[in-house]
């Protein structure tokens, strides 16, 4: 007989209730909660997805915008969503509503405001190669199709975690990161993955922006990209990743704040030393390489002891590692658990 043995933060399936209805809801986060970042030369918020209202108001309610904003309509990948659900993935809250998730997001690339979808619009998506570089055994560049066709697509129900005290759960499609890994086939000489995104100032003008050092970089160590948690995320609610939320590729790592999710990838290069991540370059003391979920180590200017949970007016307690202690609290033994380098 086979018997499972169910993770400390899960609950039964009937616990993610899919995209519930929650039209008028009540501001979700107030601005004592959100703490503005003050960087460069203008005061911006820090980087992760984070939503202005949960009752959806700046949302343009015109003919299609939604649609528009659910999915991007050029891309030709729809025709493999919705993907099979991986069920070893549940969640102990209810899915976030989508119109919520896909219209108030960070993307730096598109300008700091939190309403910047329409812009993201702009991204073109095809043709998108990805470049697998570095410490390998032979550098490669795939197509995004080329790549969609070697991997097996599924969906995971994960809980996202933002830097600023805020939270969803939504439904993610793509692949384990393992499955990129073996493609690339590292060498042993390999201990981290650089990703980087897109570089495109005629079409995303926040890139414009002299005082960020773009294009926007992120890193894992092997150990970590080859965790089972981690994920390449290239859909969202059961359709192709929208261009606000990532498109066509992106980091999904749920133990991790937010903004170690780097949207819009190109390139996966497998070094030797540890990179410089984007927000880790311009305020290291406050966004640093590891970023790992700690409701007992406080950002500097708030509180990380409890989140907000989008779409609902109610605060509850965080959780170490997000809640998925059991998956990866092995990958930092040995590390100085009460160091903020671990943590922020």
């Amino acid at each position: 007989m086979l018997i499972k043995r169910r993770r400390g933060w899960e609950l039964p399936e009937s616990a993610a209730t899919p995209e519930p209805i929650y039209h008028g809801r009540r501001r979700f986060l107030r601005s004592a909660a959100a703490g503005s970042v003050l960087v460069g030369a203008g005061g911006l918020l820090a980087a992760c997805d984070e939503p202005a209202q949960a009752d959806g108001s700046g949302l343009n309610e015109g003919p299609g915008a939604l649609q528009m904003a659910q999915a991007a309509s050029d891309d030709p990948s729809a025709q493999l969503y919705p993907v099979p659900r991986n069920e070893a993935f549940v969640l102990d809250r209810e899915i976030t509503e989508e119109r919520l998730a896909i219209t108030y997001n960070n993307f730096y690339e598109f300008g700091s405001s939190k309403n910047i979808w329409q812009r993201a619009q702009d991204l073109p998506i095809r043709p998108w190669t990805i470049s697998l570089t570095g410490e390998v055994e032979q550098p490669q560049q795939l197509a995004i199709d080329d790549l969609l066709a070697k991997v097996d697509l599924e969906e995971r129900l994960y809980r996202h975690r933002c830097v600023e005290a805020w939270a969803m759960a939504v439904p993610w499609a793509g692949f384990p990161m393992r499955q990129l890994v073996e493609i690339a086939k590292p060498l042993s000489s390999a201990k981290y993955v650089k990703m980087v995104t897109f570089m495109d100032p005629d079409v995303a003008s926040g890139q414009r922006s002299s005082w960020y050092p773009w294009p926007y970089v992120e890193g894992l160590t092997i150990e970590e990209a080859t965790n089972e948690l981690a994920f390449m995320g290239t859909g969202l609610y059961g359709k192709p990743m929208p261009k606000q939320n990532g498109s066509p590729l992106r980091l999904v790592v749920p133990w991790k704040y937010g903004f170690k999710s780097i949207k819009s990838i190109v390139s996966f290069e497998f070094t030797r030393e540890r990179p410089v991540s984007f927000w880790e370059e311009i305020q290291g003391n406050e966004y640093g390489f590891w970023a790992n979920v700690n409701p007992e180590v406080p950002h500097p200017r708030w509180s990380q002891a409890t989140e907000e949970l989008l779409g609902v007016d109610e605060r509850v307690p965080t959780l170490l590692y997000n809640g998925y202690g059991e998956w990866v609290a092995d990958l930092y033994e040995g590390k100085d658990q009460t160091s903020r380098t671990l943590w922020m």
